[in-house]
């Protein structure tokens, strides 16, 4: 199959503009030369090692310029990135690492002791590689068992390239948050993953005149476009927001504080004339919206062409909020998965904003049943959402789970990661969210998605879930978890009545279970089996029920 390799692309990008940004991060500027140059070394240290081609090598990083510069490497050795959630524990550091495969480890000094204490239990790991927040600086303070990060970097004396040959058929490895069972390893083509991100990338490259072509086309623009990924770049929205500024030769912004600071994101969108943000719904844009109209006039946004937001709920009076204070860029909150992209959009700008929760399906997505048959619009039957096209591989090492969500249809390979929709009669799509999560109440299905868009329209509440809860009559009764606005109390009684007027009765929780935040992960999500454990245990102990 073959096709576009990213490291042949960025090669070209830093031939083409080797003096223009390719990253920045707080005081920190990178040119495109410096980062080809140091991938340079980063690659010839994994090679130095005795890899093997498509090896696996584990990126355990904060957003730092480190983190983009140590994938170069990786794809230039032929080798596969591995994305790690830095939130993890050892045991699931240990679950992660060996169930990839990973050979080379690239840390942050952080997280040395628990790196330290996890080696031993990972004898196919053969190189670690330690960042540091001062790369200029020695690191004597790295353990001998590790190598110190700058010292790669600064290696290689000349363009560093694997004894094997590189193509499009090499793999990235996005690894699922795991909210809903153990991690999985989603296995992308870097061609397939390029030929998405550039359809929609605000520079996009000609798919058939090659790397001339790419050449050609950067020369015709002023410049790449200016990117930043204020979530993780260890999860997908990040990720793929940072891979396609890359492959469109632009600048990624990435911010030096470790959990979400508004006023620093709000000063480098307005310092580095952001163009293009990506943010995770209303765990983000709650924030933001807030900080902007608590300062009118603070902060210059005017760059923003576009906010993308991916994976959770994005309300729309939040988008509408958004909007006055810059009528001209566009809001898209994309219907995705790690292992499917292209599902559905549902895209807001100052002409309107999209109803929460309903999207317009993907060119190649469709609405199905359990047979495979497709859902009529308007029917109002739910359904399945599935797409085709460039999908990945399937999942690393677990073909029993890559054959229910890689599937055939109609002689066409579909994905259908299990995420449940009403098909409208306008043609769009109502997201009831993961069967996973789904709660079977008295027969009734009821998914937690359009639970949550009621029970955060309540003036009171800032961040709701809504779970399944055991129940001796009903099987499971709703339970809604939620946080309050602060300041204000939370009425039961109130809340029920609230999402009983928006939804059919059975849909409204029984219980309410207020907490003082939802601690929902770095990329917005949320934690559903420790709520259900949580919530359930609440209402036991104090036997309420509405």
């Amino acid at each position: 199959m073959s096709g576009w390799n990213w490291a042949d692309i960025w090669e070209t990008v830093a031939e083409t503009r080797p003096d223009a940004p390719a990253q920045v991060h707080g005081n920190r500027r990178v040119t495109w030369a410096e980062l080809d140059r140091r991938a340079d070394g980063v690659a010839q240290a994994l090679l130095d090692l005795e890899l093997s081609a498509q090896d696996k090598v584990a990126q355990y990083l904060y957003n730092c310029p480190e983190y983009l510069e140590s994938v170069f490497g990786t794809v230039k050795a032929g080798l596969v990135p591995v994305n790690t959630n830095y939130r993890y524990e050892l045991d699931e550091l240990v679950y992660l690492w060996d169930n990839a495969d990973a050979v080379a480890v690239v840390f942050h000094e952080s997280f040395t002791e628990k790196v330290d204490a996890v080696r031993s239990r990972l004898p196919k790991v053969r190189g670690w590689f330690r960042v540091t927040d001062e790369p200029s600086a020695d690191d004597d303070a790295c353990p001998d068992w590790a190598v110190p990060y700058e010292e790669a970097a600064t290696s290689a004396a000349a363009r560093t390239a694997p004894p094997w040959s590189r193509s499009g058929d090499d793999l990235f490895l996005l690894y699922t948050g795991g909210t809903t069972g153990m991690p999985k390893g989603v296995m992308w083509r870097q061609d397939d993953l390029f030929s998405i991100l550039n359809g929609a990338s605000l520079v996009r490259h000609p798919t058939d005149a090659g790397l001339e072509g790419i050449r050609a086309n950067l020369a015709a623009v002023d410049a790449g476009a200016v990117g930043l990924p204020a979530c993780p770049l260890m999860h997908g929205t990040g990720a793929l927001t940072a891979l396609s500024v890359m492959n469109g030769g632009g600048c990624v912004v990435t911010l030096e504080p470790r959990s979400l600071d508004v006023e620093k994101l709000l000063d480098a969108i307005s310092t580095h004339r952001v163009q293009h943000l990506a943010i995770v719904g209303d765990a983000f844009a709650k924030p933001i919206l807030a900080m902007l109209d608590d300062n009118p006039g603070r902060w210059d946004i005017s760059s923003l062409i576009l906010i993308v937001s991916s994976g959770v709920m994005w309300s729309e009076d939040v988008k509408a909020g958004l909007l006055r204070h810059h009528p001209g860029m566009l809001l898209a909150d994309t219907f995705a998965s790690s292992e499917a992209l292209g599902m559905g959009t549902s895209v807001s700008s100052a002409a309107g904003t999209a109803t929460t929760a309903r999207f317009t399906l993907g060119e190649d997505a469709r609405v199905i049943r359990p047979d495979g048959t497709s859902v009529e619009p308007g029917s109002d039957e739910i359904g399945m959402v599935a797409v085709r096209g460039r999908t990945p591989i399937g999942y690393y090492k677990d073909p029993e789970k890559s054959a229910k969500i890689f599937v055939e249809i109609d002689g066409k390979r579909y994905v259908v990661p299990g995420d449940y929709g009403r098909y409208e009669d306008d043609g769009t799509v109502t997201l009831l969210g993961r069967g996973s999560t789904c709660i079977n109440t008295g027969g009734e299905k009821v998914f937690p998605e359009e639970v949550e868009v009621a029970l955060k329209s309540h003036p009171s509440v800032t961040d709701a879930l809504a779970v399944g809860i055991p129940d001796p009559r009903f099987g499971e009764s709703v339970c809604a978890v939620v946080e309050p606005v602060p300041g204000m109390a939370v009425a039961q009684d109130e809340v029920i009545a609230h999402v009983k007027g928006r939804l059919a009765a059975y849909k409204a929780p029984r219980h309410v279970v207020v907490v003082p935040s939802i601690e929902r992960a770095a990329n917005g999500k949320a934690d559903y089996k420790r709520w259900k454990a949580e919530a359930a245990a609440r209402v036991t102990a104090t036997g309420t029920s509405a």
